[in-house]
């Protein structure tokens, strides 16, 4: 059993959501103290965690962004507002996907089993704890990229980006190909989601001088190189 925090100060669609989602056998925890977000979720320490956009005190960004500097937990926005900075915005500080209110409770649904299934399966499966890609040392059970430069920690979605480029290393990527693998049911997800989670994956390699090597093709994909040693 999953248990959720679900961050809305709406309280007639907390309590629908609660319900709908108990009936799907989810735990589903509200905020106490829209003060003590933070708080309230180290205590709670959910599986994954749905958040609106507009809330009291500070906005569903700032609580994002709090709850990224602590933990890689599953983030899924929730926000009547329509702007598409806002899921810009969502999927750069960490987000792992976002609805648009009023939405279908089949969406949510689906968009949660999607996010749970793809983390927590993720997590489990056999596989090799560590591979060299490009003199770095990427660890998939701690979702690090190490090499000489320093250390980086990676979200889900970047680190399943990253695997899923490197076993395929010099070969190109369809974008089609990576959105069914990532989110396994396409028609749930935007084709702009895939640009922000990779080039927040870029740029975070940047930081070890491995930018580069996760190539853009015009028209095509995504390409992970490999190294060439001499």
């Amino acid at each position: 059993m999953f248990n959720i925090m679900l961050i809305e100060d709406d309280t007639t669609l907390f309590h629908e959501i609660k319900e709908r989602l108990s009936q799907w056998s989810y735990t589903v925890h509200g905020v106490n103290d829209f003060d003590q977000v933070i708080q309230e979720f180290s205590s709670l320490k959910p599986d994954l965690v749905i958040i609106d956009i507009q809330l009291p005190k500070f906005d569903g960004f700032h609580w994002c962004r709090m709850i990224r500097s602590h933990s890689n937990v599953p983030i899924i926005f929730l926000s009547s507002r329509d702007h598409p900075t806002d899921m810009v915005m969502s999927m750069q500080l960490g987000a792992d996907d976002f609805i648009q209110k009023p939405f279908h409770f089949d969406v949510l649904i689906a968009k949660i089993q999607a996010v749970l299934r793809r983390v927590y399966n993720y997590n489990t499966e056999q596989q090799m704890a560590f591979k060299t890609w490009c003199g770095a040392t990427v660890d998939f059970l701690k979702n690090t990229v190490t090499n000489n430069n320093g250390d980086i920690e990676l979200t889900k979605n970047e680190m399943y980006i990253l695997k899923f480029l490197i076993e395929r290393k010099n070969t190109i990527v369809s974008r089609e190909e990576l959105i069914k693998s990532l989110w396994e049911d396409e028609r749930f997800v935007s084709d702009n989601t895939l640009t922000v989670n990779v080039n927040r994956l870029r740029k975070k390699l940047e930081e070890l001088g491995l930018g580069n090597y996760i190539e853009t093709k015009v028209g095509q994909g995504y390409m992970a190189k490999e190294e060439k040693t001499v």
